[in-house]
Order: structure tokens, then C-alpha cells, then sequence
């Protein structure tokens, strides 16, 4: 795989980190996807292929609860996001996770997004 773009770079590293980190029902995988405008996040069970919890930005239940200057696109959002996600799993009795970057730096709004997961209560 030759790297061409940037977005071939973070899929290389994303192909590298998913050989390592597995999700399973007892400790799934908390995966977070960013683009310019919106943050995705969810829990996902990789030996059953399910995914078993989402939030993000695009959600109509998110949009009416994000804070004054809190979009999708910057980091009061993305911690809006963890915060949701949070809550949303320790509903369905999930509290241990493994926190999935998918390739991206660990740093604004990734790193958002797993802060406020662990304080919504979420271990990892």
C-alpha cells in the first residue's frame, strides 16, 4: 500500500492498530471518526459484528442538547459527543472499553472525546 494522501497514511496506521485492538462483548471497542464538520462515536462488539451503542453530531437527539458554540466541528462538541456516548453505554451496562483513535492523532478532538467518555463514567 502506497501512501499518496494523507487519508492513505491514517488508513495504514488505522489497518496497523485494528490488528491489536479487539473488541469483545465483556470489553468493546470505542471507535471515534472525525471529519472537518462532524464527530462520530461508537461501541462496537467485533466478535459478533454489532455495533452497540452511537452518538454524534449528526443525531437530531444530540443536535437540540449541544452548548452554546458547541458544533461538530470543534472540540465542545466532540466532548459533547463523549459525554453522550457515555451515558448511552452505561444504559446498556457497558462501563470497560478499549478506545479505538482509527488512525487519528491523539490530540483535539479525539482526545476530547476520551476525556469526556471518562468522566461520563466509561473505564479505558
Amino acid at each position: 500500500m502506497k501512501i499518496k494522501t494523507k487519508e492513505d497514511r491514517r488508513h495504514r496506521i488505522q489497518l496497523r492498530q485494528r490488528k491489536r485492538i479487539m473488541g469483545t462483548q465483556e470489553r468493546p471497542r470505542l471507535s471515534v471518526f472525525r471529519s472537518v464538520s462532524h464527530i462520530y462515536a461508537q461501541v462496537i462488539d467485533d466478535l459478533h459484528g454489532r455495533t452497540l451503542v452511537a452518538a454524534s453530531t449528526v443525531d437530531p437527539s444530540m443536535k437540540g442538547t449541544l452548548a452554546d458554540g458547541a458544533r461538530g466541528g470543534n472540540v465542545k462538541g466532540a466532548e459533547a459527543v463523549g459525554k453522550a456516548i457515555a451515558e448511552r453505554a452505561i444504559e446498556k451496562g457497558i462501563k470497560r472499553v478499549v478506545f479505538d483513535r482509527s488512525g487519528f492523532l491523539y490530540h483535539g478532538r479525539i482526545r476530547a472525546v476520551a476525556d469526556a467518555a471518562r468522566k461520563g463514567g466509561l473505564e479505558f
